[in-house]
């Protein structure tokens, strides 16, 4: 018992494998008691017995393995992982459980069998119950035969495929075993249950005896089809639904589904293909061509014999089809014709779509054979017609077809009417067009009308099968003109064709009612004719012999009943009739006034031909009357025509009267039923009146009016025909404007392009330009129609007028043509609907190809040339296709017929020579464009072939293979390629070039699709085996393609295709097909009527579904986005999308992409605030979380729903990462055009980016942060405020990211948070950014504590929440931190709280440990010897960063994403100090130790300190008191704390608090109001003005908006605010340290107020906007001139710009700029001219002329005109010397305009002078002559000359110049050298610095202008020293030599001095930009506001801009070095 015992304790799979049977035994049953207790079959249990159940079924002991069956059935029923077993399981239960004797177990294994097949794995069991068949043991082959039969019966045919079964059943059928053979019987009745008689020829060769028992057999089934009795998993509920319809008793559903079943097998499939080819007789082609009708009759008859074959093997059967087709279109004798036919059906029927590429060859040659009467010869060739339509489409051969159609031999018509009756039958009304149908309906309508009954007849039939299959709607336009007699034959033969399907009804549901039909011809037998062969026959005869016998009398009524019959149904009708039929005869003369007589009144009839022109007149009046009140069907209009026409008819003099008498020719034919024949009465007339200047216009309106009365294509051709027929030019100019103008208005269709074309190109050659003009316009209007195309027909007219046609062309490009107005109604009955209507002009415009007129080829095609194209030589080959490159290239158009063309390139694609292949292709992509769309026909026997040439090893053969196949494809659209077996076959070949191109190919392709055929599947098993190709491109292409194919197979058909791979290579290619199904897009949707217009006629409009005019049409036609209602659909058509079922795919797929051009985001009115709503009330789920959880997820997503696009919200919602990033990437593409979309869900939005913060892949975090720049850049623009529950459930999450390890991403997070604040309250950022401080992760700690560092800088102490105490005392906890880096963000962090607020830091932070404190105060000991550039330049940087939306924002584009430090490294790399710049990582983190080590880095690292020192030299001159001195601000003194009080207090101005404001801006009031003190402010300057227009703008966009606040706060702070300024703008000082940008945002913000209408609804209101008038004016007058003129200038340039902005801000501005041009004379020399000249320039780049005129007024020009005029007026040609800043000139007009003013003033004054000289009277000085003038200037010449005078002759020269302005010294210069002119220029300007320098600067500055303008740094400050002592020209490397000197003994570096601009150039480039915004400039300016205060007073502040502060301190440098070393002495002792 030992034993026993051991084995109880073991685990029960331990159990199961034990080698002893009994532990086995109670193993199983335990197993198989748990299997049953199990409920969730995903239970993780199932997965401990996966690989155990092998064990179970082939267990070694009988008993056990019972046992082992039975729990294995279990497992299999219940276990979700049971599929994974099904192979061993199976083969295990075919080897080891078939071959038992118990009958039980036997039992077990099928029903483990039939179990597997019920979960899914029926195609595994199938393949090894198969296997089994092979086995040895009788046994075990009977089992699996009864496995397989009981799996058909109760499953279905669907489910187990028959094929393979089939294929085996002959071979068990010959077994020895009976048993077998007996089960073999059963299953071939059951097989035969499901597909009957299609089982029939796989078994026609078994043993006759066996045969006829299962005949006796089959005989007995039931009739009924047989339904499946047990379903798969996923097919359950179809299971429930049926049983409830039995018991129903619902018997009508079993057709249903037998129509559903039936078709499903064929018996073509069943076969085995057999190879004919090589058993055709050696001799047949001989044969065949024999003289005598014996040995051809043979000939046939071996191929009779080979084709009974009922399946052939694909091959070249093209000379096999020649010859046939040669006997049936020209062999004598009837009987081997009908042979022959035979053959062809054979042929057609064994090859079935493999047949159709020889289709389009064999059609015609029947067709026109039916000419033949013989009954047996008709019926051959019907049946080989109709069984070769079967292997195409009719589109493929409607050309032929419809060219037979106008055949004079009436057999030949009624036959090919028949066929097409029969050819309609197949179609659906999806395969059968109205591209389509309309050619056939027009060609069957003739045929109605035909002499012969049994045309009529047949044509009828036609009709009324079309009528059947695609609906009345869709033929009704097409007969428009038929009258009711024939419209009701049309209607009843159509219910015939009905009731002939009627008697086959019961065989087949109606959707595939014709599906039998095939039966026909293919031996079908699944349609349950037996007789197949005749049943082709009788088809026809019942239907002929019906409508025949019925509408014998009917037809020959016909005529006359037609009108009466047209009249009935509507006047539009009998219209279209006459039109289209013409009946009117012409009437004589005598009839005509006859007619006349009775319906207009005697006189007019009398006075038509009056001499007086007043009587000719009076009876038009009258005439016209009449005309007016008649009826339609009384107007005789022909008669009328005739009476107008009447002397002196269209000869009439008087022009009153013509205009009258052509106004009534319009009027009879829009109100009388006018006909061709009356139109040819008036047509001549009226062209000879089109170009008469008074009658012109009439005659058109008369034209117009015919043209719709008769058609404009007839109307047309007659009109150009007549003009062209006579001289006068002015007739045929205005004739082919009319011309032009009516095809807009008529559209295209139907006009015979070739009529016009020739004479067009008369007119082209005519003399006359205008004739040439109208010409060349009628062309651009063609164009629209035609498409490019049309160029083809000119390409030899001369280069000139060629040039002219593609000028026009290139006009129209990218233009949709009109949609029709006129001539519409003609084309429907009033009965179609819109739409129909609609679509009519499509079809013509879509049809322009087929118009051109093509040339036929084939009878060029020589069999000559053929035999050269095939010559041995290839030299002669080659010859052969030049040749034909020739004829294709003359004949520009071709038809499709092209004789042996094909078969002889053909040959050529596959030469050994390249150069012929690629000549080839050449060749065969011109066959293309010359062909157009009817090249279809030849893709199987050319199009593949060159398929094949993609697989040739060299690369340049497959680029032009890969060329011609897009060429080819681009006209017949991809569906004929992927017919048929072709692509597969060629895709099967295993060249690694050809599958990768193919596969290339098709994943270019396939995504442009909305439907492929099903033949696509064919090529499924080799695009698998190239996924697993040896070369890597082949398996990459493969993986790429696949979600092509996947888009239109469907992920079941794809995954379904992989049964037949070996396991391996299965479970691989599954896994990619699960990722491909990720990546599948969706199918393209169809374009809408819309985008089918733009694309018009030019063959090559494929549907793009991104392309422009489809997004726009789109757009267009779905509603604009702001309509609520309309916004709402998409998003419930979205869910309602989600609820559909099966059908959904298709549907959605369809929708999608319709959705994608409309707006991504739905606004929902309410949504956001209803979202927050069910948030408070716990409705949802509250955003917190640590790890977003599932149902966070389906929340947002449900939420989502109502409010994103569908295919948008699948994007976001994917599981793979990419997705994602296709959606950011839309979003943000749409982020600008659907603002108020993307803010209505901007709490979804931001919920979602949080999702993403949780993603592991960095590359979707990026993007997502990317998004959210713009995103916050977006909404500080709109001036949106973030809401509470948007912040909460999204600012937690970010912060978590600034911790982030990658540097980047930390930045991005940084700049975000900072954006923020522009839409978040700070103070409200501050809790959250606070919670960051507690996380474990250091680097968020650093990054937060630094974060909140900034926060406090930017916006004060208010930040800090919920008290400053409080918060201080968090942050420095965090200086005990382990972290250094943590350490020294919370030092840095307090530091800046000390900088804005002192000593009091210290109570507020409380106790702090010894050695914390110790820390901290070293740390501000540091900070505080540190020039305060860093601090003050952020405390202004944030609020400016913060406002900076409305100018142009160079650092919203840069994103602040910068750090802090790298802000501060680029204002100190300014200054020259780049080991500065890697020293401080952070904003304030001196690393203490470095210090400490190397003092000399610190020394080199502070220069700046040098100048302040140095501003200490010159301080005591300025301000001797010193109580001042402490006020100046000394930046250099941190201890003095004005200027942190300054920065404090200006910090204030900006707050959101009005009262905290108004203190502060008291408080800076008092000091600017004190003379002494106001001093303190130089520095802080821009920061106070960017604090207070800030403020301005938070007044204007939110304090004024608030309900709440009292509107007398509001004037209080204005009055504060503008009393401010006033005082500032009166200190001149002060007033001109403003820059630019910090000026232009002022300006904006002072105009904004001055047109806020709010204000001046105000009590104070008024009073408010004088004193910002006097405001502004005091800012025009005192700031420095050059700032503010060039801030006007950006502020116009962004005013005109924006198109927010109001015309009345512009004039505004340019108020301002003409106040400043008044000025101009006072101030020209202030001003930087050089930089105005710049701002001008940029100014008129961004406006051009023509743009500026296009403005609504025209002050902009004025404005700048005069601008620009007084600038010349005031510096005369000099300002030309001005342009030096600008790069490139050409940019912009100005220096053309500058050079026009000048030209014109000299032409006033100068030319004058000029003249005057001349004469001798000169100008210059009245009193000198013009001798004694040059004698004076040639002295002053000669003085510079010398060496020693040089500079007292320049300085001559410069009075001489200023006293005569306009005096010439050109011709003392001209002769001189270049260097000598350029000398003297210099020179004069030097000396004019000079002049009006010291007039400005004082000299103790130490640097003198003209040396900061000329770049020229000298060592002493004395004026005289731009020229050597000598007089000599020193070049500038003298200086940089002395300049490199002086730096290196101050101890500062010369690494920078080569970044500097060329000494060299006379004024260098400013370093910032010159259209800078405040911010801007607030980088390069805030680090030398200090140093250059002085300057700033007196000089440009351009000048400062213009070189980085190392330059400046370099060039004012003075010249005692001495002094210099003891300053830096005194700086070393004071940092010790």
């Amino acid at each position: 018992m030992g034993d026993d015992s051991e084995w109880l304790k073991l685990p029960v799979d331990q159990k199961c494998e034990h080698k002893l049977w009994k532990a086995r035994l109670s193993g199983y049953e335990e197993a198989l008691k748990i299997f049953q207790k199990i409920k969730d079959e995903k239970s993780p249990e199932w997965s401990k017995f996966l690989g155990l159940i092998k064990k179970f079924v082939t267990d070694s002991n009988a008993v056990v393995q019972l046992k082992g069956l039975e729990a294995a059935l279990v497992y299999v029923e219940n276990a979700h992982v049971a599929g994974k077993t099904t192979g061993e399981v199976v083969s295990g239960v075919v080897s080891k459980v078939f071959n038992q004797p118990k009958a039980k177990a036997k039992e077990l294994g099928i029903e483990i069998c039939l179990m597997y097949i019920e979960i899914e794995k029926g195609e595994a069991v199938q393949e090894e119950l198969l296997k089994g068949l092979d086995n040895k043991n009788p046994k075990i082959i009977v089992a699996c035969i009864e496995t397989l039969r009981k799996a058909l019966s109760e499953f279905g045919s669907k489910i187990i495929l028959l094929k393979p079964i089939i294929k085996v059943l002959p071979k068990l059928f010959e077994s020895r075993e009976k048993a077998v053979r007996d089960e073999a019987k059963l299953i071939a009745v059951e097989i035969y249950r499901w597909i009957r008689d299609a089982l029939r020829p796989p078994l026609q060769n078994i043993n006759s005896v066996q045969l006829k028992e299962l005949e006796e057999e089959w005989v007995k089934l039931p009739t009924s089809a047989p339904r499946p009795t047990r379903f798969l998993r996923s097919q359950q509920e179809l299971e429930a639904k049926l049983e409830q319809q039995q018991s129903a008793g619902g018997d009508a559903e079993g057709g249903g589904d037998d129509g559903d079943e039936l078709p499903q097998i064929d018996a073509y499939e069943l076969l085995e293909a057999v190879e004919i080819l090589s058993k055709l007789p050696k001799d047949f082609y001989d044969k065949i061509e024999a003289k005598k009708w014996q040995e051809r009759k043979e000939a046939l008859e071996s191929v009779e014999v080979l084709i009974k074959n009922p399946k052939l093997e694909a091959g070249d059967y093209a000379d096999l089809v020649k010859a046939l087709k040669k006997v049936v279109g020209k062999d004598t004798n009837v009987m081997l014709v009908a042979l022959a036919a035979k053959c062809l059906t054979g042929l057609a029927v064994g090859l079935r779509k493999k047949f159709g590429q020889y289709a389009g060859h064999v059609v015609p040659t029947i067709l026109e054979k039916f000419k033949e009467k013989k009954p047996q010869v008709v019926q051959a060739l019907q049946e080989a017609i109709d069984a070769i339509f079967l292997t195409t489409t009719l589109q493929n051969i409607s050309e032929d077809v419809l060219a037979v159609m106008d055949n004079k031999n009436p057999t030949i018509k009624q036959q090919t009417s028949l066929f097409i009756a029969r050819s309609f039958r197949h179609c659906t009304a999806s395969t059968l067009p109205k591209s389509l149908l309309k050619p056939f309906c027009a060609a069957l309508l003739k045929h109605i009308n035909d002499s012969a009954p049994e045309v009529r007849d047949a044509a009828f039939e036609a009709l009324g099968t079309a009528l059947k299959v695609v609906g009345e709607k869709a033929v009704n336009p097409f007969l428009a003109d038929v009258d009711k007699l024939k419209l009701d034959k049309i209607k009843e033969c159509s219910e015939k064709v009905e009731l002939i399907h009627g008697k086959k009804a019961g065989l087949a549901a109606d959707k595939k009612e014709f599906k039998p039909l095939p039966g026909r011809t293919a031996a079908s037998g699944a349609a349950g004719d037996k007789d197949t062969k005749d049943i082709s026959a009788p088809k026809p005869g019942p239907l002929k012999k019906a409508p025949a016998a019925k509408a014998g009398g009917p037809p020959k009524k016909g005529k006359p009943a037609a009108p009466g019959g047209a009249g009935n149904t509507g006047t539009k009708n009998k219209k279209g009739l006459e039109t289209k039929e013409i009946v009117e005869p012409e009437l004589s003369i005598e009839v005509c006034e006859e007619k006349a007589s009775a319906v207009l009144p005697p006189t007019c009839i009398q006075l038509l031909d009056s001499s007086n022109w007043k009587e000719r007149l009076a009876c038009m009046e009258e005439f016209q009357k009449a005309v007016e009140l008649m009826d339609r069907t009384e107007m005789p209009c022909q008669a009328l025509v005739r009476m107008l026409a009447k002397k002196p008819g269209w000869k009439e003099t008087n022009f009153q009267v013509m205009q009258m008498k052509l106004h009534i020719v319009a009027l009879i034919a829009q109100k009388g039923n006018f006909s061709k024949t009356s139109a040819q009465v008036v047509l001549d007339g009226l062209v000879d009146k089109i170009g008469d200047v008074k009658c012109g216009n009439n005659a058109k309106e008369a034209m117009t009016a015919i043209a719709e009365a008769c058609m404009l294509p007839w109307t047309a051709e007659q009109v150009v025909s007549m003009a062209f027929s006579q001289k006068n030019p002015k007739n045929q100019s205005e004739t082919l404007n009319w011309l032009s103008n009516a095809i807009k208005e008529f559209g295209f269709s139907g006009l015979n392009v070739k009529a016009f074309i020739s004479n067009v190109k008369t007119a082209l050659a005519a003399t006359n330009p205008a004739v040439r003009t109208a010409a060349i316009t009628l062309l651009g209007v063609m164009y629209l129609y035609v498409g490019p195309s049309l160029r083809m027909f000119f390409e030899d007219e001369k280069p000139a007028l060629l040039s002219q046609i593609d000028a026009e062309f290139e006009k129209m490009q990218g233009q949709s043509p009109p949609a029709p107005t006129r001539g519409i109604s003609k084309h429907s009955t009033s009965g179609t609907d819109e739409g129909e209507d609609g679509d009519e002009p499509d079809d013509g415009s879509n049809d322009v190809v087929d118009l051109l007129p093509r040339t036929e080829i084939s009878d060029k095609i020589t069999s000559e040339l053929v035999s050269k194209i095939g010559d041995k030589n290839w030299k002669i080959r080659k010859e052969g296709l030049d040749e034909v490159a020739g004829i294709i290239n003359e004949a520009k158009f071709i038809q499709s017929n092209i004789g042996e063309l094909p078969t002889a390139l053909k040959g050529r694609l596959n030469d050994s020579n390249k150069i012929l292949v690629q000549q080839t292709l050449n060749i065969l992509q011109q066959l293309a464009v010359a062909m157009g769309p009817n090249i279809k026909q030849h893709v199987k026997n050319l199009g593949i072939p060159i398929i094949t040439v993609l697989g040739d090893s060299k690369n340049n053969v497959r680029a032009a293979a890969l060329a011609t196949v897009n060429a080819w494809a681009e006209q017949t659209g991809m569906k004929e390629w992927l017919e048929g077996e072709d692509l597969s076959e060629e895709l099967k070949k295993e060249n690694p070039f050809l599958r990768q191109e193919l596969l290339g190919w098709l994943a270019e392709k396939l995504p442009t699709l909305r439907s492929t055929p099903t033949d696509l599947i064919l090529c499924v098993p080799h695009l698998y085996s190239c996924l697993e190709d040896r070369n890597g491109d082949v398996r990459k292409k493969a993986q790429d393609a696949l979600p092509f194919f996947m888009m239109h197979l469907g992920y079941e058909k794809m995954a379904k295709a992989t049964g037949k791979l070996k396991p391996t290579s299965k479970d691989q290619v599954l896994a990619m097909l699960e990722k491909a199904k990720v990546n599948m897009p969706a199918k393209p949707a169809p374009p809408t009527k819309a985008t089918s217009k733009p694309m018009g006629g030019s063959a090559p409009a494929k549907f793009q579904p991104a392309s422009a005019p489809a997004e726009d049409c789109i757009s267009s036609s779905t509603e604009p986005k702001p309509d609520p209602k309309k916004a709402k659909a998409p998003g419930l058509s979205s869910k309602a999308k989600s609820a559909q079922g099966k059908k959904m795919p298709s549907k959605t797929s369809l929708k999608e992409d319709e959705d994608k051009s409309g707006p991504i985001f739905i606004v929902v009115p309410n949504g956001k605030e209803q979202r927050m709503k069910d948030e408070k009330g716990l409705k949802v789920l509250k955003w917190n979380f640590t790890t977003p959880r599932d149902e966070y997820i389906e929340q947002l997503k449900t939420q989502m729903s109502s409010c994103v696009a569908k295919w948008l919200q699948d994007e976001m919602f994917h599981s793979d990462f990419q997705h994602h990033n296709k959606a950011l990437a839309v979003m943000v593409d749409h982020l600008e055009s659907e603002k108020e979309g993307v803010i209505g869900c901007l709490d979804l939005i931001l919920k979602w980016l949080t999702l993403r913060f949780f993603d592991t892949n960095t590359s979707v975090l990026m993007k997502a942060l990317e998004y959210l720049k713009l995103l916050f850049t977006l909404l500080s623009e709109e001036e949106y405020h973030l809401t509470e529950n948007e912040a909460s459930s999204f600012i937690p999450y970010l912060v978590v990211k600034v911790g982030e390890p990658k540097d980047v991403i930390r930045k991005d997070v940084r700049a975000i948070l900072n954006r923020m604040c522009l839409v978040y309250p700070a103070s409200k950022m501050f809790p959250f950014i606070m919670e960051g401080t507690k996380s474990k992760n250091s680097k968020q700690r650093a990054e937060c504590l630094e974060e909140l560092g900034c926060l406090v800088e930017s916006y004060g102490m208010n930040v800090c929440q919920p008290t400053p105490g409080k918060a201080l005392k968090e942050i420095a906890v965090h200086i005990g931190d382990r972290d250094n880096a943590v350490r020294n963000a919370a030092l840095n962090t307090i530091v800046t709280v000390y900088n804005v607020h002192g000593d009091q830091v210290f109570k507020l932070i409380g106790n702090l440990s010894e050695k914390d404190m110790s820390m901290l105060e070293e740390r501000i000991k540091r900070s505080a010897k540190r020039p305060s550039a860093a601090p003050i330049k952020q405390v202004e940087e944030k609020p400016q960063r913060a406002q900076n939306i409305s100018s142009n924002a160079n650092m919203l584009r840069k994103g602040p994403a910068e750090d802090m430090s790298s802000k501060l490294n680029q204002a100190r790399s300014m200054s020259g100090h780049p080991e500065a710049a890697q020293m401080v990582r952070r904003e304030f983190q001196l690393d203490l130790d470095e210090i400490e080590n190397d003092n000399g880095t610190v020394r080199c690292e502070m220069p700046e300190l040098v100048q302040h020192k140095l501003d200490d030299i010159f301080e005591p001159v300025l301000i001797p008191e010193p109580k001042i001195r402490a006020v100046s601000p000394h930046f250099d003194d941190m201890h003095s704390n004005t200027a942190s009080t300054i920065n404090f207090i200006i910090s204030q101005v900006a707050s959101g608090d009005i009262s905290t404001s108004i203190q502060a801006l008291t408080q800076i009031d008092e000091v600017l109001r004190q003379e002494d003190k106001a001093e303190a402010m130089s520095g802080h300057i821009d920061q106070f003005l960017i604090a207070t227009f800030m403020q301005l703008r938070l007044i204007y966009n939110t304090h004024m908006a608030d309900e709440k606040l009292e509107k007398d706060e509001i004037i209080k702070l204005y009055s504060c605010i503008i009393g401010n300024m006033i005082s500032l703008f009166q200190i001149e000082s002060l007033a001109r340290e403003a820059s630019t940008g910090v000026l232009k945002d002022l300006m904006h913000g002072l105009i904004t107020l001055m047109l806020d209408s709010r204000i001046e609804d105000l009590e104070e209101g008024q009073q408010v906007i004088r004193s910002v008038n006097l405001l502004v004016v005091k800012v025009l007058e005192k700031s420095d001139q050059t700032n503010i003129l060039s801030a006007l200038l950006v502020l116009l340039q962004d005013s005109l710009l924006a198109t927010a902005s109001s015309p009345k801000f512009s004039e505004l501005v340019m108020k301002c700029l003409w106040r400043m041009v008044r000025l101009l004379p006072d101030t020209i020399n202030s001003i930087n001219l050089d930089r105005i000249l710049l701002d001008i320039h940029i100014f008129m780049k961004v406006f051009p002329k023509e743009k500026l005129k296009q403005c609504k007024s025209e002050f902009p020009i004025r404005t700048l005109k005069t601008l620009l005029h007084t600038l010349c007026k005031l510096k005369g040609p000099k300002i030309l010397d001005h342009l030096t800043m600008i790069d490139n000139k050409n940019e912009s007009e100005l220096e053309a305009h500058l050079c026009r003013m000048m030209k014109h003033s000299m032409d006033q004054t100068g030319s004058k002078s000029d003249k005057e000289t001349e004469k001798g009277a000169s100008r210059i000085d009245e009193k000198s002559s013009k001798a004694k003038v040059n004698d004076f200037l040639a002295e002053i010449f000669k003085k510079i000359g010398s060496k020693e005078n040089t500079k007292e002759g320049l300085a001559e020269l410069y009075e001489y110049k200023k006293k005569y302005s306009d005096a010439d010294i050109e011709p003392f210069l001209k002769n001189s050298s270049q260097f000598f002119q350029s000398y003297v220029e210099r020179g004069l300007r030097v000396i004019e610095m000079e002049r009006e320098g010291k007039g400005r600067i004082s000299t103790s500055t130490g640097i003198s202008p003209q040396m900061e303008v000329t770049c020229v740094p000298t060592p002493t400050s004395t004026v005289s020293s731009i020229g050597n002592t000598n007089g000599e020209e020193v070049g500038p490397s003298v200086y940089l030599e002395r300049l490199k000197i002086l730096r290196q003994r101050c101890g500062l570096d010369n690494t920078k001095q080569d970044d500097r601009p060329p000494l060299t150039s006379l004024l260098s480039k400013p370093a910032v930009p010159t259209v800078a915004s405040s911010t801007d400039m607030l980088h390069s300016k805030l680090s030398q506001l200090r140093e250059s205060r002085e300057q700033h007073q007196h000089s440009d502040l351009d000048s400062n801009q213009t070189h980085s502060s190392g330059t400046v301190t370099s060039s004012s440098s003075t010249a005692n070095i001495d002094d210099l070393k003891k300053r830096l002495e005194r700086i070393k002792s004071s940092r010790k």
